[in-house]
């Protein structure tokens, strides 16, 4: 799977004043309530003006916001659009997470099959962030909503590799690794001791 990390990053050059734009999850959050991302991406196609600064304001530490936002003032309109249409239109696509198919299914809902509004789908990045992977608030919103999703996936990848996958549970397989440590041990291959702990567990709560 390809996946956007630090390379996210754009950047705006404006005289001798270079600024880098980071899509964090917070600047996201932010802009998406504020405005909505369609809204954020026909803006910025018509490069309106009003929008512009407001993603600049959200995005960039305040001094340097403000220092790029005067030296856009004292540019011709169109020399400030060559120079910063294409970086600020990579940014905002760095809001939407890129993921695998089978993470696409988790941000839509188990019903309508519909996708989920992107203000649920960043809380649930951030929620999932502080509570699957443990990270900090502040580390979770200063990470892009793609480094979040490329984390989740290894976090899951590593549960299945520890515990088997639903389907391997499911059909009665072991998994690869348990296989593994079953030949090391001397054991049948396809002995399943999870399968087994589950069984003396269901039997001794019958006799209880």
């Amino acid at each position: 799977m390809t996946i956007r990390l630090a390379y996210e990053e754009a950047t705006v050059q404006l005289g001798d004043l270079a600024v880098q734009l980071r899509p964090s999850l917070r600047a996201a959050a932010i802009l998406e309530a504020d405005i909505g991302l369609e809204r954020l991406f026909r803006g910025l196609a018509q490069f309106e003006l009003g929008i512009v600064k407001k993603i600049i304001r959200v995005v960039v530490g305040r001094s340097v916001a403000e220092q790029l936002l005067a030296d856009i003032a004292d540019v011709p309109l169109r020399a400030a659009e060559a120079a910063l249409r294409r970086p600020l239109q990579a940014l905002c696509l760095g809001f939407i997470p890129h993921v695998s198919q089978d993470q696409k299914t988790r941000f839509q809902t188990g019903i309508t099959a519909e996708p989920m509004p992107w203000a649920n789908v960043y809380a649930q990045l951030h929620r999932r962030a502080t509570g699957w992977l443990h990270w900090t608030p502040a580390a979770a919103w200063n990470a892009t909503p793609s480094e979040i999703a490329a984390a989740l996936e290894e976090h899951l990848d590593m549960l299945r590799t520890i515990h088997g996958s639903a389907e391997t549970k499911e059909t009665g397989q072991v998994s690869e690794e348990q296989r593994e440590r079953n030949i090391a041990e001397g054991l049948d291959p396809e002995f399943d001791r999870d399968a087994l702990r589950a069984l003396k567990a269901k039997i001794a709560g019958g006799i209880a």
